[in-house]
């Protein structure tokens, strides 16, 4: 073993670590109150939750490659400072519009929608920020500590959003998230500086083509890109319907809800924290391949609760969902550095989380249009459908076959 692997991270990753920590914690805390604000105030059924997904996730796929391309010229740390900065201005928003009797659901959507700009571009900005700052043989670890920080908001977010929901009210929670969303803010700015990419500046039609090319053609790329696009597809389908869905037809109160949604975020630390020692035992491939095929089981739990309502079902699901896809994460977001070269890092990554992260409004929109005119039960059928395909996908690619990392090196 090199010494190294035992170091702690560098000060600068620690400090992007702890930011992520707070700027997700804060993007989870609203994004479950959201949808129980439409519900609880303003007497949203599913159709109108999953046009309310649609808007919160529309700048993933509007902006996601601009964001790659300024990331590629610009001072990282700038952007991910302003953007962020600009979601903490969205969240205080909404208490304000709240306090003064002028919320509903447009305004809702547009603020959700502002706030995401900032989570388009710190997920774009910071995958290319950790390799600067991070050896090459430490970037597992490193991309493991961010998910692992991303796991524990995906746990704690959801479900301290809808107890302060239901025990205070919907403005608690809104503070809340930009507070967290303002000291990211603060960690951010103590980044060391960095400047723009040097060398001649190209057109920004050929970087992202240049881009594109380059994924496309890969092939432990592309059907991974692939994998992710219907995994999110069938996501989102599911959860545009899910809050109406369990407070109508299952009867979970707010706080119950909350709870639900953060037993997916437990499960996301459990994947991440086993993650090292599961990867010593299965070849990186077989790690690759969990992923997708947690989501079919949790998908698949999810559609029993049609014909046995149960919570425990329910999070069962959120479990399985919240285990498998963390370690594809991690596992995919290592590949992806390894065969990337930096200096077209922020480019592939937002193509990825245009396709992937953009498959998220689609997906919205499909769901609501679906409980819309056929209920929630095609809904939860046709999201099953999405996640077997999303198996199969990876399933007949090279990836599986894959050994180690270090064959890509």
């Amino acid at each position: 073993m090199n010494p190294t692997d035992n170091a702690p991270l560098p000060a600068a990753f620690r400090r992007i670590g702890w930011s992520n920590l707070c700027a997700q914690f804060s993007e989870q805390v609203a994004l479950a109150a959201a949808p129980l604000a439409a519900v609880l105030l303003l007497s949203a059924g599913p159709a109108e939750t999953g046009w309310l997904q649609t808007a919160q996730t529309l700048p993933f796929l509007l902006l996601s490659i601009p964001a790659g391309l300024i990331v590629d010229r610009a001072s990282r740390r700038r952007l991910m400072v302003g953007t962020e900065a600009l979601r903490a201005l969205s969240l205080l928003a909404i208490p304000l519009l709240l306090a003064a009797g002028g919320l509903n659901l447009p305004w809702l959507a547009m603020l959700g929608a502002l706030g995401a700009v900032g989570t388009v571009c710190y997920s774009v900005a910071a995958p290319a920020f950790v390799p600067s700052v991070v050896p090459r043989q430490r970037l597992a670890d490193a991309n493991r500590w961010l998910e692992l920080a991303r796991s524990v908001a995906y746990a704690g977010g959801p479900a301290l959003g809808g107890a302060l929901v239901g025990w205070i009210g919907v403005s608690s929670a809104y503070g809340l998230a930009a507070a967290l969303s303002i000291l990211a803010v603060v960690l951010l700015a103590g980044l060391p500086k960095d400047e723009p990419r040097s060398g001649p500046q190209r057109d920004l039609l050929h970087d992202l083509g240049e881009g594109a090319r380059f994924a496309a053609g890969h092939d432990l790329l592309r059907p991974i890109l692939l994998t992710a696009v219907f995994f999110n597809l069938s996501w989102f389908i599911l959860q545009a319907v899910y809050v109406a869905y369990a407070v109508q037809t299952l009867g979970l109160s707010a706080t119950e809800v909350g709870a639900t949604l953060g037993i997916y975020g437990a499960g996301m630390i459990v994947g991440a924290a086993l993650a090292p020692a599961i990867a010593r035992r299965l070849s990186f491939g077989a790690l690759v391949l969990l992923g997708p095929l947690c989501g079919l089981c949790a998908a698949s739990v999810m559609l029993a609760t049609l014909w046995l309502p149960s919570v425990v079902l329910v999070g069962t699901s959120f479990f399985l969902f919240g285990v498998g896809p963390i370690i594809w994460t991690i596992s995919t977001m290592t590949l992806r550095q390894a065969v990337t070269p930096n200096a077209m890092l922020g480019r592939v990554s937002a193509l990825i989380m245009t396709a992937t992260f953009g498959a998220r409004p689609l997906g919205a929109a499909i769901g609501a249009a679906v409980a819309a005119q056929a209920g929630t039960a095609a809904c939860l059928a046709l999201a099953t459908v999405g996640f077997l395909i999303q198996l199969l996908v990876i399933g007949f690619s090279r990836v599986p076959r894959l050994r180690d990392i270090a064959e890509l090196a």
